[in-house]
């Protein structure tokens, strides 16, 4: 494994440890010690990277894998992580690559992106684990991809200061942030991190020209409230109603014992949802709700959904509504740049 000279750091004031800027953490590191996320090490007071181009899975998704419903519809994408994160939810959906210090591959900017040209994907997603602690490999993916007309997306905890994530947002496509409860208390108790600094990226990609959508797992007893819920929709409502939501069923993984998110707690949160948002999806569960994209204003289906399969089926060549005209607020061919 080869070290790689990390961005967004400096010395204490002791001048014995770094301090890690990358995320909210603000790691003091020691000499020969790593920070919270396992990824990032102090050699000599300089902080290096030990997952530069080491990463831990990589596959061929639908982009409605990530979930990315508004992004692409119907299109795969070269999916990849690296091992660790910089969060320790108790739940974690994927501890085995998260929160251990799993096998794996080296795969240089060049190769992955030669890889995404090679298998038709529209792009690279940096997914799977938390792709934040990978920062200067996603950039240099990001770049080399974009100069290669591939997309980029980012599916990430959003757990990252704003420097860093301005410079993300001059190459990401498109962002999937999971914002895991409203309850700072649930942050710092369940997940180890903070609130805050989540709800900031949040606002700041939806500020931006990347698309943005949001996934919230429910976990019953914990975030599953129609109050709860109703909170994270009227935070999401006030930056724009048409940013596409996305409720995942939990299942135990983990440390964690609750029982598996009910069929109907996420049909209530569609319900609650579906009054202020215009786009609401429900994820991880069979369902008779919150699998299609419709239009707003006539009703029209959009994109029809089964699964991971989606089939664009009322989207005009030039993105609007083939029944009453409206533009769609989904990105796709489209609308590629040029």
């Amino acid at each position: 494994m080869e070290l790689h000279k990390a961005k967004y750091w400096k010395t204490d004031e002791t001048a014995e440890k770094v301090i890690c800027e990358l995320c909210p953490h603000f790691c003091r590191i020691g000499d020969g010690k790593a920070g919270i996320c396992n990824a990032r090490i102090n050699r000599g007071g300089v902080l290096y990277t030990e997952v530069y181009s080491e990463i831990i899975s990589l596959s061929m998704d639908p982009i409605e894998k990530k979930p990315l419903y508004h992004f692409y519809p119907g299109e795969n994408i070269l999916s990849t992580g690296p091992r660790g994160c910089n969060l320790t939810c108790q739940y974690c959906q994927n501890w085995s690559i998260s929160q251990t210090d799993g096998p794996t591959s080296t795969v240089e900017p060049e190769r992955l992106v030669a890889l995404a040209l090679r298998e038709n994907s529209i792009g690279i997603a940096y997914t799977y684990t938390e792709p934040i602690i990978a920062f200067e490999y996603v950039i240099d993916c990001a770049k080399l991809a974009r100069e290669k007309g591939l997309l980029n997306v980012m599916v990430t905890n959003g757990f990252i200061n704003p420097a860093p994530l301005a410079e993300l947002l001059e190459i990401i496509d498109a962002f999937n942030i999971d914002l895991k409860s409203m309850d700072d208390g649930f942050y710092r108790k369940i997940c180890g991190g903070r609130l805050e600094p989540v709800l900031d990226s949040i606002e700041a990609v939806a500020a931006s020209d990347a698309h943005l959508e949001i996934t919230n797992l429910i976990i019953p007893g914990y975030n599953d409230s129609p109050e709860k819920i109703a909170e994270l929709v009227d935070f999401v409502e006030a930056i724009d109603p048409l940013i596409p939501v996305h409720f995942s069923g939990y299942y135990p993984a983990y440390k964690f014992t609750a029982p598996p998110t009910k069929t109907e707690t996420l049909h209530e949160a569609f319900d609650i949802a579906s009054e202020k948002l215009r786009y609401v999806f429900v994820g991880n569960r069979r369902t008779d709700c919150g699998n299609d994209s419709f239009c707003p204003q006539c009703g029209n289906l959009l994109v029809g959904r089964s699964g991971f399969t989606a089939r664009v089926t009322g989207i005009t060549d030039t993105g609007e509504c083939d029944n009453c005209g409206r533009p769609v607020d989904l990105v796709g061919k489209w609308s590629r740049r040029g």
